[in-house]
């Protein structure tokens, strides 16, 4: 186990690092993560989380996938927590180079941070699935059941990946080019169970893997340096 000195003196010493998070960067924000006690996946709806968050169900119960979405998965006034705060001032200080999310959330870019590399896009750009227009997040939270395009009248989907949906190759090729030359690769905020998201951080060749987390992940045994608890809590301490 490591504490907060050792990874201050990471960063002191490095200007290569970069960081890979999930869920759990955003839940002291008032963002519910998936997996936790409290997380969706623990919560009762009539399907599970993970068939309504499909392509299949999108396509063919688009007004319930809208229902869930619009309550669950999209936040208009929620506000970035010290870790995205602090990441954002290590990459204005030329330390990080990139953040890896996994959130779809926003609040990396909400806090400062500029190369932000979305592996399962963004709840901030919509586009209508006929004629391509863009809609904000302030458009889709003001419609009520399935968001329609204004332009021609067809249905808008959200810019996120859903289950049995490919990544975006350019998101996949940008991560993967980063963590293989990290010198520090921060993992934060992640139970590291969402593939192939999770398997990029098997690039990463250096020394100096820090895994912070309250609960335990299969990378643990990797990780030469293990640090538990919440990281908005730690990275206020930094």
């Amino acid at each position: 186990m490591a504490d907060v000195f050792t990874l201050r003196k990471l960063i002191d010493e490095s200007d290569n690092i970069v960081f890979f998070g999930g869920a759990g960067v955003s839940t002291e924000s008032g963002i519910p993560d998936f997996r936790s006690v409290d997380g969706l996946y623990n919560q009762k709806f009539d399907y599970p989380p993970e068939t309504i968050l499909s392509h299949t169900f999108f396509m063919t119960h688009t007004e319930e996938f809208y229902r869930f979405y619009h309550d669950k998965m999209m936040f208009k006034d929620k506000y970035p927590n010290p870790a995205h705060i602090k990441l954002a001032e290590l990459e204005k200080s030329g330390k990080l180079k990139a953040v890896i999310t996994q959130n779809i959330d926003g609040l990396h870019q909400a806090a400062g941070s500029e190369n932000v590399i979305e592996l399962h896009g963004s709840m901030h750009r919509n586009y209508c699935k006929d004629c391509n227009a863009f809609y904000d997040l302030s458009y889709m939270m003001d419609c009520d059941g399935i968001p329609g395009c204004s332009e021609c009248g067809g249905i808008i989907k959200p810019d996120v990946v859903l289950y049995e949906e490919q990544l975006d190759a350019n998101a996949i090729e940008k991560a993967i080019y980063y963590i293989e030359n990290a010198d520090v690769l921060i993992i934060g905020g992640t139970s590291l169970a969402v593939y192939p998201a999770a398997s990029f951080v098997n690039y990463y060749m250096g020394r100096k893997l820090v895994l912070i987390n309250k609960s335990e992940t299969p990378l643990d045994v990797r990780a030469d340096y293990l640090i538990r608890g919440n990281i908005g809590e730690i990275f206020s301490r930094l």
